[in-house]
């Protein structure tokens, strides 16, 4: 199960994780001494935070610039924590660990309180769709352990969480440096009642494993290996959800082509029948059909995702310069890169204060904004409460990727030829035009 650590700059992610591992026997052997040797060597106070922070920047700032994935089990299951940055430069970084997490860990500096960051990382994980969040409240040291600063960070953090839609499963008073609350019940808290933040971490709920979804697979490439008589158009990409059998009946979208799977490869095995989520393929085809880099393979017996050059979407804006409307960019999902323009901007929403405007016509740096695209074709897509791996997308302003979001509904398609951009031959563009006639003028009686 993936976790992520979250919470404002030097609010203690890393010590927290460092302790963790240390006072379950996680480490590898030999690694806290080690650690512990290297500080002495160079006359540094030991961190717990050391046995994470690798980059020689982040020992010598302290903080955290990459996410960091660490193996951790637990008597109940195994896990993998994903430690984000804190700083506000490093958002981007953030959002791409906590991306794949099911679950998360948010902390708060008792003596610090409620940061800006604090709210905009909970609003990341509700942009997100993690749904299951413990509060740690850390450096409870500092404040002598007072259940009155514990209960007030309460009170006004989980009405900030419930009126941006996240109800956290449990606060829990910690201080990490000194394994407080992580692996046992304190007595420095006799107040508090509950669990340890492991017993918490182990009341999580898994998610639906990706293979249970439907089948969905961007196609990366096509590939034709003539050497030794090998005539056959190899459709290569990796699995983002579901299985693929031998014999499954499948549709590339957004063309429509149908065809039946006749064998799947796998680079440097024997064919195999079967393939899941993450998998790298390669299928081929019973019928050799024309299809694209970029389209997406479903089998056709399960629901099919959205098509559309329309979509309404949440988004987090990154770039140097603010998301304006009718200003061209790039959109990227999967393998996927089609243009994009801003339609309509329906509000903008300041995470660190709750505070929505609706009569923006951009959104800055850090902002958060519910949005409708148009895109300069049709694509295929999911959303985010179906299939989060075809749900999600990135927009790129000129070479930088300056804004991620998530697809939360499917609108009317507004450029109608955009059905047939991706027809190759005359006969089918023409079955295509005249179905469309008929579907949106059925009174013209046009004969194509």
């Amino acid at each position: 199960m993936n976790i992520v650590i979250v919470g404002h700059v030097d609010h203690g992610k890393s010590t927290l994780v460092g302790r963790l591992l240390a006072d379950t026997g996680s480490l590898p052997i030999g690694k806290l001494e080690q650690v512990k040797r290297t500080c002495s060597i160079n006359s540094k106070p030991f961190e717990y935070a050391f046995l994470l922070d690798a980059l020689v920047d982040e020992q010598d700032q302290g903080i955290t610039i990459d996410t960091a994935r660490i193996f951790f089990k637990t008597i109940k299951r195994e896990y993998i924590i994903i430690d984000a940055p804190g700083h506000i430069e490093f958002l981007k970084n953030m959002i791409s660990g906590a991306a794949r997490a099911e679950a998360a860990v948010l902390l708060i500096d008792a003596l610090e309180g409620i940061a800006e960051n604090s709210k905009r990382h909970a609003y990341m994980l509700s942009m997100l769709g993690i749904k299951q969040v413990i509060i740690a409240v850390n450096k409870m040291d500092l404040v002598d352990f007072s259940v009155n600063v514990f209960e007030q960070i309460k009170i006004d953090y989980s009405l900030f969480l419930k009126n941006i839609g996240l109800n956290s499963l449990a606060f829990v008073p910690i201080a990490a440096r000194d394994g407080i609350n992580l692996t046992e019940v304190s007595k420095a808290t006799p107040w508090y009642k509950g669990l340890t933040v492991i017993d918490l971490i182990d009341t999580f709920i898994k998610e639906k494993d990706e293979n249970e979804n439907d089948f969905r697979m961007f196609v990366q490439g096509i590939y034709k290996f003539t050497a030794n008589g090998d005539s056959r158009r190899i459709i290569a990409g990796t699995v983002n959800s579901g299985t693929i059998n031998v014999g499954d009946e499948i549709i590339f979208l957004p063309s429509k082509k149908k065809s039946i799977v006749k064998t799947i490869e796998r680079f440097g095995k024997k064919s195999i029948t079967k393939a899941s989520s993450d998998e790298a393929i390669g299928l081929t085809l019973d019928t050799q059909i024309y299809v694209k880099p970029s389209e997406l393979v479903c089998r056709l017996d399960e629901k099919n995702p959205y098509t559309s050059d329309r979509f309404r979407a949440n988004i987090f804006w990154m770039g140097k310069n603010p998301l304006s409307l009718n200003k061209k960019y790039k959109l990227k999902i999967g393998t996927n890169q089609v243009s994009v323009i801003l339609e309509k901007l329906e509000n903008v929403l300041d995470a660190s204060v709750l505070k929505i405007s609706t009569d923006r016509n951009f959104v800055e740096r850090h902002e958060v904004a519910q949005c409708i695209f148009q895109t300069s074709e049709i694509f295929s897509f999911d959303l985010v409460g179906e299939i989060k791996t075809t749900s999600r997308f990135v927009i790129v302003d000129g070479y930088d990727i300056a804004g991620g979001g998530i697809i939360i509904e499917a609108l009317e398609q507004l450029n109608l030829l955009n059905n047939v951009n991706s027809v190759p031959d005359i006969v089918a563009f023409k079955v295509e035009l005249k179905n469309l006639f008929d579907k949106y003028f059925p009174d013209w009686g046009i004969n194509i």
